[in-house]
């Protein structure tokens, strides 16, 4: 149609769009003078607006409404949204209603149209009232519509970024709650079945020095240590690798190429020929095609700049793709869980050090002389992570005497299992010299201390001597030591006590006693009788109350030790049972002060 110009000018006549609707149809210079105004405003703003017949179909639409849309206006003519607009939705029978009762109601409308747009849904916020002529006929529905894409967005990264911070905060507490390598896996792929996916596993790059697993030339190797499922996709991945299974992966893997160049990969609506080339081999990829998995995400696990293996999570029937989003959470929950692995890791190297020196120091004491018996039991805590500094030691010295020493060093992990041995070297060698209990101790105190060594421990020398029936002790700090007499009773042997190696202080004393006839002499490290809530006056008399016989094998009294006292488990424990063959002689008893 031909835009009319109209003069506006006040002086001339009355202001346009004003005055009665019957006095501006009687004049067709103002009737168009007030049309074209009038379109110039419905065609002039932002908002989008469009008339829609009573089948919802358009008859009009403004500019705006077609740049929107990126169809021209005449493309919407006649045609419903659906038909025009597939990608948008909104909800026609909010529309009805305002046909019906012709009540205006807004209602929000969202999707993707064909014109670009730099939100990744786009939103409008819109308003419809009926149309109808002067004698109340329905015509249909004018509607008014403002985009709120960018308002919206911004929301929605808000509510995203809460959503990703609560989740992190969440998992910040169930990852990495122990000093376990498997278990950090496991509680890392719990944790993202079901929040970021249906199924996750964890795989681990194995120890190079290690020539059991090493892989042939050019094979990556890894272990898969956790895996994670829906609980309706157990049934359908049978023929995935379970935890504790090794994983060659072929050239182009997704695992093989996250590792390799150390960053995420993702990959949504996978067909099954794209399975066979990204999966480990390409017969587990027909698990992963029964199991409706759609969609994968495989994350690297790096710490202190190495890559210590990958998280591989994938989406099945019945899920979204993964988007950007996610695989920043996954990327930044994997960061997370690496730390908290490399920690496991470092620990478990250590653990395994310090436990293989401990058993090397802690081996079965032999028959050191034909006269005397000796047994020995290490228990570690219950908490196998936590390798004390406890040990037992026995040396044959010349005369047929016999050196029996429970020590207890301060502390658990390498350093206590390295302090063990330093001790138990230390006062082998001074005992092999010839001196007296109390003299090895205060050379032993007195050697430490000066070497800057920062570990204490207690220690208790029990020195039998078959020839004159006694036995000599001294101790550093440490529990007395019990004996169990033939008529089954328990008595601890009073000992003059000192302070504990490593201290430099000295003051230490032997005192010598007949060696218990028929009897059997038993030296604890703390963990035997140390209850958390009770004082050790009440633990040590516990341990008087002990009834066992002294006959049978001395493996067998520990265990009735053992069974009678219940230990916590909280701490070690280290038990060395002697059975003395004593001649009949008098009663002994002397005390020696330091030399």
């Amino acid at each position: 149609m031909e835009r009319c110009v109209v003069s506006t000018d006040a002086s001339a006549r009355r202001p346009p769009l004003s005055g009665d609707v019957q006095d501006v149809l009687a004049d067709p210079l103002r009737l168009a003078e007030e049309y074209a105004l009038l379109r110039d405003v419905v065609e002039g703003t932002e908002a989008a607006v469009s008339i829609l017949d009573t089948q919802l179909r358009y008859r009009y639409v403004n500019p705006q409404m077609a740049r929107m849309s990126g169809l021209p206006a005449d493309a919407h003519l006649g045609r419903p949204l659906s038909a025009v607009l597939p990608g948008v939705k909104r909800s026609d029978e909010v529309l009805r209603k305002v046909l019906a009762d012709g009540t205006p109601r807004q209602l929000v409308v969202s999707g993707r149209t064909w014109a670009d747009s730099p939100y990744d849904r786009r939103v409008w916020r819109a308003t419809y009232h009926r149309l109808q002529d002067r004698q109340g006929r329905v015509l249909g529905l004018v509607g008014i519509a403002l985009e709120v894409s960018g308002r919206r967005q911004y929301v929605d990264e808000l509510e995203r970024a809460h959503r990703r911070l609560a989740l992190l905060d969440t998992a910040a507490t169930k990852i990495g709650t122990t000093s376990d390598v498997v278990t950090t896996c496991t509680e890392l792929a719990n944790f993202v079945v079901p929040e970021l996916a249906d199924a996750a596993g964890v795989e681990l790059r194995l120890d190079e020095s290690d020539v059991r697993w090493r892989a042939p030339q050019g094979v990556l190797r890894l272990r898969r240590t956790a895996l994670a499922l829906r609980p309706d996709l157990v049934p359908l991945a049978q023929a995935a690798a379970k935890p504790g299974q090794l994983i060659d992966y072929q050239p182009g893997a997704a695992i093989r190429q996250c590792l390799e160049t150390g960053r995420s990969w993702l990959r949504n609506r996978i067909t099954p020929p794209e399975w066979r080339a990204v999966a480990a081999q390409p017969e587990l990829a027909d698990g992963y095609i029964a199991a409706g998995y759609h969609s994968a995400l495989v994350v690297p696990l790096i710490a202190e700049g190495h890559v210590l293996g990958s998280l591989s999570l994938a989406r099945a029937s019945g899920s979204a793709p993964f988007s950007r989003d996610d695989a920043v959470v996954a990327k930044e929950l994997a960061a997370r869980a690496a730390q908290g692995l490399a920690r496991a890791m470092r620990f478990s190297r250590e653990h395994t050090m310090a436990l293989e020196l401990q058993r090397s120091l802690l081996a079965e004491p032999s028959r050191a002389h034909q006269n005397l018996e000796t047994a020995a039991r290490y228990l570690p805590a219950d908490d196998r992570a936590l390798v004390g500094g406890d040990w037992y030691d026995t040396l044959s010295l010349s005369g047929g005497r016999t050196l029996l020493v429970i020590g207890d060093v301060m502390g658990h992990g390498v350093e206590a299992a390295v302090a063990m041995s330093h001790y138990r070297s230390t006062l082998r060698a001074l005992a092999q010299a010839g001196l007296k209990p109390h003299q090895v101790l205060r050379h032993a105190d007195r050697m430490v201390a000066e070497s800057g060594f920062d570990r204490v421990a207690t220690c208790l020398l029990a020195l039998a001597d078959p020839r004159d029936g006694s036995v000599t002790y001294a101790s550093a700090g440490h529990l007395p030591p019990l004996a169990l007499t033939f008529d089954q009773r328990a008595r601890l042997i009073s000992v003059p006590v000192g302070p504990p190696l490593g201290t430099g202080l000295g003051g230490y004393a032997s005192s010598t006693v007949s060696c218990p006839a028929g009897g059997v002499l038993l030296l604890y490290t703390d963990g035997l009788i140390e209850h958390r809530d009770e004082d050790i006056d009440t633990s040590l008399y516990r341990l008087t109350r002990l009834r066992l016989p002294t006959t049978g094998p001395l493996m067998r009294i520990i265990d009735k030790a053992l069974e009678s006292l219940t230990p916590e488990g909280t701490d070690d424990i280290a038990l060395l049972a002697a059975r003395l063959e004593c001649p009949a002689t008098a009663s002994i008893s002397r005390t020696h002060g330091e030399l």
